[in-house]
């Protein structure tokens, strides 16, 4: 079952998330989502008693939050090296013209991607060298290691 979960459940609750601007809101989703698929096909209720690490732990699966964490920065990377006149390289550093709405600026993806390098400690450079950046990213899935 878990291998079922890995390989086909999670890459399509993760498509395109490493392009999400991610928010608290949208890692509680995801991670309220997942554990519920979890339990089930684990049989296991509420009522069991039994916490979300025990269950992670007997299918081998990271959190949400931590795969998304490791496939921002990858992606970022990809982005970083690519030339010039790619669509995402063109994307990246696209500047609208006009004011913003009133109230809080929402979060962007670069502001997603800079909080988690700056928790890794990785600085954007290290992206030129793709083994070195790889090496620093890490691997969250512990059934990958």
């Amino acid at each position: 079952m878990s291998k079922i979960y890995r390989t086909v459940v999670r890459p399509v609750a993760l498509y395109g998330a490493e392009c999400w601007p991610a928010t608290k809101e949208v890692e509680h989703h995801l991670s309220v989502m997942e554990m519920k698929m979890l339990r089930w096909m684990a049989g296991v209720t509420r009522l069991d008693r039994k916490t979300n690490a025990e269950i992670r732990k007997r299918f081998g699966v990271a959190p949400i939050p931590d795969k998304l964490r490791e496939s921002r920065p990858r992606w970022y990377g990809h982005v970083l090296r690519a030339s010039d006149n790619t669509v995402c390289k063109i994307g990246l550093g696209l500047d609208i013209q006009g004011t913003r709405p009133r109230g809080r600026s929402k979060q962007r993806w670069l502001d997603t991607i800079h909080v988690d390098l700056k928790a890794e400690r990785i600085h954007p450079d290290h992206t030129r060298d793709r083994a070195v950046w790889r090496q620093r990213i890490g691997v969250a899935n512990p059934a990958s290691k």
